[in-house]
């Protein structure tokens, strides 16, 4: 099949990869010529796991290419994704001009069979409005929601759990039906509003899931319960389920907030009060600031104190800082004097871009070198394996705070160190000092 995918950003350019790899000829187009001039280059513009290896085998087969002209690319497709961003406005609502300025590229197509797909992630409704200015062209419109998780889309492109197709036209539905067939996953064929809102739901959902273990957290350092057996207590339920119940900093990255503040001003436009919706986001913006000043007590006061941390990704697998808690943590520490080294494996440039101010060094023995603290803050792998004893040996004070629940607190306090994590006690060398009975904020 022929493929147009418009957008060449996380979620952009792993469809197109995955779709050639599945052996259609995909297109990419990408506007902004320093990018595309990376991506023909045989160049991969962000990290994502498994992604250039797919793009440069692609690409070297003729399978995959790069442009800046939409309607070239699109004319002769049977399908085009657009997968252009929708970053919020000041108001919360989804900014649309990325989807709208390609909407009105593809309305100058000519009359001919061609489907539209909606990657973007998209308000309520707005499937049924471009359908209706696209249709005059004989065009036919789905929203197909994407669910890929950054540091692992390729995995979750080939192996999905779901595949959903919101679409009033049975064109656009058994076409796109037969691209997802050799993945093997379900198929939930819908129309558009309810396609829209499975993913603004999930994505909700995911999110209240964390704050709603961190705000259990909280409660557990009083009581003195562990909030780790708590939580997997909880999750052999099945009803309840595992996943995304790790106390920590909370959640960030391009998605969750995102979604749940569009969500929450769409609840508004229609005179619905979002009470969970916006409970869900104050919690997790109160964790980060919680942390903080939990880190504060711990250490007498932050001005001239020195911070070592370790991560700036909003999650392992990814060099994405967007809406970073461990970046947000960063700025919060050095607005109150701190002296912060951070380092992180691939998201230091970016973190850099962001926070100018934020020294960031190449080894992570190098970054905690006379650290009074130790911030894990993102959960590499590559975390877990750090010599330790090092570590130990370069530090100021033997104080590890660990915002991610990495499982590391035996170990850390057979090394010497303090440990602190989110909903337990503290572990390891005992008392630290004075301070450490500020812990409980």
């Amino acid at each position: 099949m022929d493929i147009c995918v418009v957008g060449a950003g996380y979620v952009g350019l792993t469809v197109a990869a995955c779709l050639a790899r599945l052996g259609h000829r995909v297109v990419c187009v990408e506007k902004d010529a320093e990018r595309l001039q990376a991506l023909r280059a045989g160049s991969c513009p962000f990290y994502e796991p498994g992604l250039p290896e797919l793009v440069r085998e692609a690409t070297r087969d003729g399978r995959l290419a790069f442009t800046g002209a939409l309607l070239e690319a699109a004319e002769p497709a049977e399908a085009v994704f657009c997968a252009v961003g929708t970053p919020p406005a000041h108001n919360g609502e989804a900014d649309l001009s990325s989807v709208e300025e390609v909407v009105r590229d593809l309305a100058r197509l000519d009359h001919g069979d061609h489907v539209v797909a909606l990657k973007s992630t998209v308000p309520v409704g707005t499937t049924d409005r471009l359908a209706r200015r696209l249709g005059r062209n004989g065009v036919h419109v789905a929203s197909n929601p994407e669910f890929l998780r950054e540091g692992s889309a390729v995995q979750d492109f080939f192996h999905p759990h779901r595949t959903v197709i919101g679409t009033r036209s049975p064109v656009a539905a058994e076409r796109l039906k037969a691209l997802y067939e050799p993945l093997g996953a379900p198929v939930l064929l819908t129309d558009p509003p309810t396609a829209e809102m499975i993913k603004y739901a999930s994505n909700a959902f995911l999110a209240t899931k964390i704050s709603f273990i961190n705000e259990i957290a909280q409660l557990c350092e009083h009581v003195g319960a562990d909030v780790s057996t708590v939580a997997h207590g909880m999750g052999l339920d099945p009803r309840i389920g595992p996943y995304y119940l790790k106390a920590g900093i909370g959640f960030g990255g391009s998605c969750l907030p995102k979604d749940l503040r569009a969500l929450a001003a769409l609840a508004r436009e229609y005179s619905v009060e979002p009470v969970l919706l916006e409970a869900v986001l104050r919690v997790n913006e109160a964790q980060r600031r919680r942390f903080v000043d939990r880190v504060e007590a711990l250490l007498g006061g932050l001005a001239g104190r020195t911070v070592a941390l370790l991560g700036l990704a909003f999650k392992a697998g990814t060099d994405d800082v967007r809406e970073s808690p461990a970046l947000a943590i960063a700025e919060r520490l050095l607005a109150r004097g701190a002296v912060v080294r951070a380092h992180d494996p691939v998201a230091a440039e970016a973190a850099r871009r962001r926070l100018p101010a934020l020294a960031c060094f190449p080894d992570p023995h190098e970054a905690v070198k006379g650290a009074e603290v130790v911030l894990l803050l993102t959960d590499w792998p590559g975390y877990r394996e750090l010599n330790w004893h090092e570590i130990r040996r370069r530090v100021r004070r033997p104080i590890v705070v660990d915002g991610r629940g990495m499982g590391l607190a035996q170990r850390l306090a057979r090394e010497g160190f303090a440990v602190f994590e989110p909903g337990s006690s503290l572990r390891g060398r005992h008392p630290i000092g004075p301070e450490d009975t500020e812990w409980f904020i």
